[in-house]
């Protein structure tokens, strides 16, 4: 068989694996992504004399404690925040029913809207006394399946585990791979694997740093308008900006909704448009300039399909490893216009 066709075939192979198996891979995904994050750190240390294990023993150290500090601060804040927004859910469905649909239905000539939003309060404020808070509900919707609650308690166990044998072990990785390359096609694969990775790291890097930034401006900002779910839209909105104006419009939209139903005014409506103006301009004039650069490259629209074809065709996974994907793709496109243009198609004269 011919070597392109087995590539072709083999890469095949991998895809269908990687999308019967996506649930499965999720947790080896994020210790993929946790140790690639933070091989840099290790390579420093290991430069200053230190083994590589104990090199990747301090960072793993430093990385759980990290995220273990984030999660005792940041879990009951947020916990405070949901169920600030429950207790205010009744006030923004009757601001809703009472003055929004009759508005709309008095300038578009409809008739009257049939939503039970009244039902809709009752079973949603029924069913948050029942599970008696947030992590109160999570853990009652686990633990409903045994199966469930043994699946996620793997998982969670597994992340830390592979992170540091992957953290430890990522040069050996590397190296193991690159001898498998065909020795005709090696230099041009390091090389866009090189370009690749270049890409990759300031990219995922910067872009975690724009997002925790963003969140915190617009949290911040959120909370000297006196908005009491500043920290949660904060937070969400700071999330979704991994899409170019989705965590714009889904903060304003949030935050509005929420000032008006808090406030029953119009100022801090205003207000709330010069916090997340300020965010999209420090975002487009400091954070992604100083942070990304043009380290990706794609297009805004690229991006939003990289997101949803990703998350259509692998689910959660696919939405991890959209942009990742997305950049590799741009190098390998990058590529193949340059052979195009060294080429005889490009240069023939026309017939």
């Amino acid at each position: 068989m011919d070597t392109k066709w087995l590539m072709l075939w083999l890469v095949i192979a991998i895809g269908l694996l990687f999308y019967f198996l996506a649930p499965v891979l999720t947790p080896f995904f994020i210790a993929a992504f946790l140790a690639y994050m933070t091989d840099p750190l290790a390579d420093r240390l290991e430069a200053h004399g230190l083994s590589r294990t104990l090199a990747a023993t301090i960072v793993f150290t430093a990385l759980m404690l990290f995220l273990l500090l984030l999660l005792l601060l940041f879990v009951p804040l947020l916990e405070q925040q949901i169920r600030v927004f429950i207790a205010k859910f009744p006030g923004y469905l009757d601001w809703l029913q009472n003055k929004v649909l009759p508005s709309v239905q008095q300038r578009l000539g409809l008739e009257q809207m049939a939503l039970d939003l009244g039902a809709l309060q009752g079973y949603v404020a029924e069913n948050w006394q029942k599970a008696g808070g947030f992590m109160a509900g999570v853990l009652r919707s686990v633990s409903q399946s045994g199966m469930t609650l043994l699946g996620w308690i793997i998982n969670l166990m597994l992340i830390p585990v592979v992170t540091f044998y992957l953290l430890r072990d990522w040069d050996i990785l590397m190296a193991r791979i690159r001898a498998l390359l065909p020795v005709h096609s090696e230099p041009t694969v390091v090389r866009l694997a090189s370009q690749s990775n270049e890409v990759l790291s300031g990219f995922l890097r910067g872009q975690l740093l724009v997002m925790v930034g963003l969140g915190t401006v617009y949290a911040v900002g959120l909370w000297i308008v006196g908005l009491d779910l500043a920290l949660l839209i904060g937070m969400v909105a700071g999330l979704f900006s991994f899409v170019p104006y989705l965590g714009f419009i889904v903060g304003v939209l949030a935050a509005m909704i929420a000032a008006f139903v808090q406030f029953q005014e119009f100022f801090p409506l205003i207000y709330v448009l010069i916090v997340f103006t300020i965010g999209q301009l420090i975002e487009g004039f400091v954070l992604t300039p100083l942070l990304i650069g043009g380290r990706i490259g794609l297009h805004p629209v690229a991006v939003i399909f990289a997101v949803l074809a990703g998350g259509q065709l692998f689910g959660f996974v696919g939405i991890l490893l959209a942009l990742p994907v997305a950049a590799v793709v741009r190098v390998l496109l990058g590529y193949a216009h340059e052979r195009y243009m060294q080429s005889r198609l490009y240069g023939a004269p026309p017939s």
